[in-house]
């Protein structure tokens, strides 16, 4: 785990996912298989539980590469008509500009859970759930990876002040922060004080007031 990266990530080791993430503020959806959908769509978006609507979303235990594939396929086969451009948000490093649908949600997500259900296949139906149950099997790694990143923040403050590496940290800890509370999980319960004191009164008051 390094420091600039966002909360630390796992790949369910061995199996394959299938999601459907429609957008929040449009009609406009992302599907495709994943072996760790958390990183996935961390890589689509860096607040990807604000852009995508997790109560909408949906993700299918494919339990194999070969099963998620093919589900995949059938999906695009079968809303090819449907193809849209990604949203510019989007990051162009992630290599998730195609697989965007849009005026399909209802379709898509229907279809997908007649072969979650034909297939006897485990179907997230929201992915609020899921993502709090995600975060809190890590939460034991948050309080030493927070501690560390306020650490730098104040070494960096007083040293080295004009260092953009710690606006990247002090995002990572801002996003992570938002990711909890969004999964509903209370963020204090599992960090140090001086992270919440730093929260509740660092810079990030003043430098990124939205990301409060």
């Amino acid at each position: 785990m390094t420091e600039d990266a966002p909360y630390p990530r796992f790949a369910t080791r061995g199996r394959a996912f299938v999601y459907v993430m429609p957008c929040r503020d449009e009609d406009l959806l992302k599907l495709g298989f994943s072996r760790d959908p958390f990183t996935r769509f961390s890589t689509l978006h860096r607040r990807f539980f604000g852009f995508f609507d997790l109560d909408r979303g949906l993700l299918v235990d494919a339990e194999r590469v070969a099963a998620a594939r093919r589900i995949e396929r059938t999906l695009i086969e079968g809303f090819r008509e449907h193809r849209a451009m990604a949203p510019l948000a989007v990051r162009a490093t992630a290599g998730g500009h195609t697989e965007w649908y849009r005026g399909a949600h209802l379709a898509v997500s229907d279809t997908l859970r007649r072969i979650a259900a034909d297939e006897g296949l485990y179907l997230h139906d929201g992915l609020r759930p899921w993502l709090r149950e995600h975060l809190l099997a890590r939460a034991d790694l948050l309080h030493d990876w927070a501690l560390r990143i306020v650490d730098t923040l104040d070494w960096a403050r007083a040293n080295a002040p004009d260092d953009p590496g710690a606006t990247t940290l002090r995002r990572a800890l801002l996003d992570t922060w938002a990711m909890f509370e969004a999964a509903g999980i209370d963020v204090r319960a599992f960090v140090p004080s001086s992270v919440s004191e730093w929260f509740d009164h660092g810079e990030h008051r003043r430098l990124f007031p939205q990301d409060r």
